[in-house]
């Protein structure tokens, strides 16, 4: 696909066109879904400029995978699925690596630490929101199961990644005070 024209004034009327040409409302659950894509999509990138290289490399290639969602997600009844298995397989490698580097969590942890794992916890519940998303719009359009699976493990990275920049950085987690 090559975009040509940024504005195209087709949705002015609160329509658009989905990938296999047919015209649905706005706020139909498709573009539902794809708007909390592209919204988690533009949090990682945003999380990914205060990087390093490595888990830099490991967000744009997660950001290529969620374009690879959208697309499945804009073509009812895709035939051939965008999102490849594989990619979860590379998520668990990833949480599991990670997670070999941290200490036991003890207690929920309270979103911050650091500039970059507060970018990334903001990534980490944006994803969760579009994985109720995408659960809805598969209660009534089946979705792949590798789609679910993807989003479901993408927030566990996310989190894990949280706490790991955080910890490198020096900066601090700070537990759930469960004290009235």
């Amino acid at each position: 696909m090559r975009i040509t024209k940024v504005t195209t004034k087709t949705g002015d009327q609160g329509y658009t066109t989905l990938g296999d040409g047919s015209h649905v409302s706005k706020d139909n659950d498709r573009i539902h879904c794809l708007g909390s894509i592209d919204e988690l999509n533009a949090s990682i990138g945003f999380a990914r400029v205060t990087l390093s290289e490595n888990h830099a490399a490991d967000l744009e290639s997660i950001q290529n995978d969620l374009f690879n969602i959208g697309g499945e997600i804009s073509i009812p009844a895709v035939e051939k699925p965008l999102l490849h298995r594989e990619r979860i397989d590379f998520l668990e490698k990833r949480i599991k690596s990670i997670n070999k580097q941290l200490l036991p969590l003890e207690e929920f942890i309270i979103p911050g630490g650091s500039e970059t794992g507060a970018r990334l916890h903001v990534a980490r519940s944006i994803c969760r929101r579009a994985e109720l998303d995408l659960v809805s719009l598969n209660n009534t359009d089946q979705l792949s199961t590798d789609i679910l699976k993807y989003v479901n493990r993408l927030s566990d990275y996310l989190f894990v990644l949280a706490r790991l920049v955080i910890d490198i950085s020096g900066g601090k987690e700070t537990q759930w005070d469960r004290s009235d």
